[in-house]
């Protein structure tokens, strides 16, 4: 990505590298994340460029870690950026709203990224809004890729001002956006050294001290709100009397429609602290408003409050019109305000109708061919009895929460799992099994094991080792023997399981049907807490790896003679190279999509599928 490194020219971005570039161009010396979609592509663009662009960069261990060591960069007077998504958040807030207390000695920028409608975010919907309103945290709101970089620019300006942290707040679709952005330039002399100057009135967040820290922050809210009422905008319509206030998304897809030419229209940057004055004037001779906002009424809250002030016969719309679930969209936008501002609505009946004629077929989520955890469910299937408890966690192999596996009874957060399987031990529940990639043993899994270990427990924890982050896009973690400036020594996971003092430790190789199965039998005998590790490079990386070297995976067929359609591959192992017809007559294999792993032709109990020679019959 080093296109991110150029200067003074225009050039398409990703909302998420646009958030990047627009940190380079603060002077930021320190980047520190996690990875969590959609905010993964900030980590993945600074990672990349760290060493071209002198600064340092980390994976975390997790978003609670990353933020400590920005913070900590921040403390020692060097600017400090980290990004994640809304759970991440989550993990970070003991250490987040302390902080805000403090204050820091230079820029520290926190990019929080929500999802509406879950596409990377399997467990809830949050708005991170009221987060930043409860901590007292500043948050700027940009709308596309240019505006991410521009408001990355002026929240390390704010934070750096105010000594305050300051979040950036996004939904997927402005993560995930492209447009142009005009990139300006980088610092030559950015700071990546500091030091620490002790403080006490400063930290001492401990009563009476943390009363006056509270007063302090309080205060500086004031400053901010009064100093960023003119970073909004108004447009539109300029005498209409009717209103639209809106921040983000959007007020993109009110431009799409050009509803500025109905109404005018109020956009909120900085959506905390509230522009209140800013608002009062806007629709102080308004009769008719309406607040187009993802999810909860942030904003809608606000103007009914000051409209009793400044405008008490205003009508308000709000949740009323618009859901509090999912993402809003263009069209959903569009057919809720058209009549209030008397455009004639489209007629979606035709294009729904024109959608149901495609007969566009429905799929699942899929785990790749060749996948480790795919092999490691199958085998686990095997052994284990249909109602065993499978609390979930979250990664790849999330996905084996779908038939047939049903490895996975629910999601809750990262880590969770290991809580879950021992409260459900403790009150006799049927003996549970848990799966748990690397990455999240690293990043929250390993106190719910010694807890486990401690209090007496004996679920089956499997660690699925596929040896690196691969849900949000092949981040490295403690397990891969890499971080973002190269080697590194590799932290072994049976090496800190056995260190616990868990006995029961088996290590299989993810695509040994016979190790795997042999070794989750043995644990599942036995009475006490045992822990398989299933080993196997993700086949996606594998794969890449291969055919830079020119080369690839052999590949498999079905012998149409030995092949008695018991459907074993299909309706229980689910390769998606694996087809069958309409019928259930012939079987075969897709070689574009066989990926070599090997598993089908040791499950198959005709021993029909062997490794491919010549023309795939």
């Amino acid at each position: 990505m080093s296109y991110l490194l150029e200067e003074n020219k225009k050039i398409v971005l990703l909302g998420n590298e646009a958030i990047a570039r627009g940190a380079l161009e603060a002077g930021v010396g320190l980047v520190a994340c996690y990875p969590g979609t959609p905010s993964s592509e900030i980590g993945n663009a600074l990672a990349s460029i760290a060493k071209d662009a002198k600064i340092y960069f980390e994976w975390s261990t997790n978003e609670k870690v990353a933020f400590e060591v920005a913070a900590g960069a921040a403390f020692c007077g060097v600017k400090a950026l980290t990004a994640v998504k809304h759970f991440g958040l989550n993990v970070a807030l003991d250490s987040l709203l302390p902080v805000v207390y403090t204050g820091v000695n230079a820029g520290l920028v926190y990019v929080v990224a929500d999802d509406p409608h879950g596409w990377s975010s399997a467990q809830s919907e949050q708005d991170t809004r009221w987060v930043g309103r409860m901590g007292n945290i500043p948050m700027l709101e940009p709308s596309n890729p240019q505006e991410a970089k521009d408001f990355t620019i002026e929240a390390f300006k704010l934070s750096e001002k105010y000594q305050i942290p300051v979040i950036l707040h996004t939904t997927t679709k402005v993560n995930h956006a492209i447009g142009t952005v005009e990139l300006k330039n980088i610092p030559k002399n950015i700071k990546t050294k500091g030091n620490f100057e002790k403080n006490f009135e400063k930290y001492y967040n401990i009563t009476p001290g943390i009363q006056k820290q509270h007063e302090n922050v309080l205060k500086k809210l004031e400053e901010i709100e009064k100093e960023y009422e003119n970073f909004n905008i108004e447009t539109g319509k300029e005498n209409s009397k009717i209103g639209i206030i809106t921040s983000g998304v959007c007020y993109e897809y009110l431009m799409e429609k050009e509803i500025y030419n109905y109404a005018k229209i109020a956009k909120l940057n900085i959506i905390y602290p509230f522009p209140k004055k800013f608002i009062s004037k806007f629709i102080k001779n308004l009769d008719v408003v309406i607040v187009v906002e993802q999810l909860e009424p942030f904003i809608e809250e606000y103007v009914r409050q000051i409209a009793k002030d400044v405008n008490p016969k205003l009508k308000i719309y709000g949740k009323d019109l618009f859901p509090r679930i999912d993402e809003l969209e263009t069209d959903l936008i569009y057919s809720k305000i058209a009549p209030i501002l008397n455009i004639k609505i489209k007629d979606w009946n035709k294009e729904d109708e024109l959608i149901k004629k495609m007969k566009i077929p429905t799929r699942k989520p899929a785990l790749c061919p060749g996948c480790p955890h795919r092999s490691t469910f199958f085998a686990i299937r095997e052994i284990v009895d249909k109602d065993t408890p499978m609390p979930g966690d979250i990664g790849c192999y999330i996905l084996g929460i779908y038939e047939p596996f049903k490895t996975q009874d629910f999601d809750i957060s990262m880590g969770a799992s290991t809580g879950f399987a021992h409260g459900f031990y403790k009150v006799g529940a049927k003996r549970p099994v848990v799966f748990i990639g690397d990455s999240t043993f690293f990043h929250a899994a390993i106190p719910g094991i010694i807890n486990m270990k401690y209090n007496n427990s004996a679920p089956i924890v499997i660690i699925l080792d596929n040896s690196i982050t691969a849900m949000t896009g092949h981040q490295p973690n403690p397990g891969t023997g890499i971080n973002s400036f190269g080697p590194t020594d590799k932290i072994k996971i049976e090496d800190i399981v056995k260190a616990i003092g868990i006995k029961n430790v088996e290590i299989a190789n993810t695509w040994n049907q016979k190790e795997l199965q042999e070794k989750m039998k043995k644990l599942w005998k036995s009475n006490e807490l045992g822990v398989l590790i299933a080993r196997g490079e993700c086949r996606l990386l594998m794969r890449r790896r291969i055919l830079s070297q020119g080369k690839d995976f052999v590949k498999f067929q079905i012998n149409q003679e030995k092949c008695t359609k018991c459907g074993i591959c299909i309706d229980k192992f689910a390769c998606p190279a694996i087809q069958r017809d309409e019928n259930g007559k012939k079987y075969w294999i897709d070689t574009s999509l066989c990926w070599g792993c090997s598993v089908c032709s040791q499950i198959c109990p005709a021993k029909a599928i062997k490794a491919f020679q010549g023309e795939r019959k």
